[in-house]
């Protein structure tokens, strides 16, 4: 059997073990959130400042942070009584600007978009002091309904790290929901990465620290793809599918890569293959990757890399409080 035939015969079985025996045809895909943020229109017309206010979707964040650092007081307050939906979620605004802007969802949320089912970022620890800052990727069924578990996990993480380290708890991308073809293809991670980029993007324009990303499962397909446009100095996989490369050289990043697979984790039950655009790649924990890999031996599921007691958290606080062991 040739192998382009085995490695085809792989990513149909990690098809079927993805798509589970109801099959492809009955799984549906998730709609990618596009389009301008609410508010737009109105911010893009408003011409009280006697300037042109940066446009949401062209903007680079370093190009929206020098337009709020040329603004007063005064009108830096007036744009988020006005525009709280544009200022909430525009990479290099000011953090404490945004903070205000988003002020109704909820206490430190550093964006929120509840189009569709939802994006949002809250932070745990002080961001605008913070030494060290991380970054939590989820993988799949995360968003606005199911916030709060990844808002435990930047809790437990920033509480083991300590008061220096401030966390961001990231649903800033429209995650795989349920069992289905988007599990498999790198269709949502694509976006996810652009937004992930923007984001670090974001923190490296109100000039805080490069951040560690965290990437749990689906979300480590993210930051692999985030990895050559993002300027993190760690990036963390757990429980990865693989990142779309086929090892670190190929990530295009300095950044340190760590990788932690439990030997209870059904991901290892995965193929790591990437065929006609099935799967995502290698193992991270493999040892050709390059990956400095984590025991993760005491991690009892998928689900719980993060979880108080386990190695693995242990591990993850060092690197995210800027000493790893």
């Amino acid at each position: 059997m040739s192998r382009f035939r085995k490695s085809l015969i792989t990513a149909v079985l990690t098809a079927l073990l993805v798509g589970s025996t109801a099959g492809w045809a009955s799984a549906s895909s998730e709609s990618v959130l596009s389009g301008p943020l609410p508010g737009t229109a109105a911010w893009l017309a408003d011409d009280s400042l006697g300037r042109a206010t940066p446009d949401p979707t062209t903007a680079t964040p370093s190009e929206v942070a020098a337009f709020f650092a040329g603004l007063s007081d005064t009108q830096r307050q007036r744009l988020v009584e006005d525009h709280p939906t544009v200022v909430g979620n525009l990479d290099g605004v000011p953090v404490s600007l945004r903070y205000e802007a988003n002020a109704p969802a909820g206490d430190r949320v550093l964006a929120y978009d509840p189009r569709g089912r939802g994006l949002i970022a809250q932070v745990t620890g002080d961001l605008e002091n913070a030494t060290h800052v991380s970054v939590l990727v989820p993988g799949s069924d995360i968003d606005i309904s199911t916030f709060d578990r990844l808002t435990q996990r930047a809790a437990d993480l920033q509480e083991e790290a300590g008061g220096d380290t401030a966390v961001i708890a990231w649903a800033g991308y429209t995650t795989p929901s349920g069992i289905g073809p988007d599990l498999a293809t790198a269709r949502l991670a694509e976006t996810g990465a652009e937004r992930l980029t923007r984001l670090t993007d974001g923190l490296d324009a109100a000039g805080l620290p490069d951040p560690s990303l965290f990437c749990h499962s689906y979300g480590s397909v993210v930051c692999g793809l985030a990895a050559p446009d993002t300027d993190a100095s760690d990036i963390v996989v757990m429980g990865s599918p693989g990142m779309r490369a086929d090892d670190v050289t190929a990530l295009g990043t300095d950044a340190h890569i760590w990788a932690a697979k439990s030997p209870a984790d059904w991901i290892g039950h995965v193929p790591n293959v990437e065929v006609l655009g099935l799967g995502h790649g290698a193992d991270p924990t493999s040892p050709g990757f390059g990956a400095t890999v984590l025991p993760a031996d005491d991690v009892p599921e998928h689900d719980e890399y993060l979880t108080p007691g386990t190695s693995t958290l242990t591990a993850f606080a060092a690197i995210a409080g800027g000493d790893p062991r």
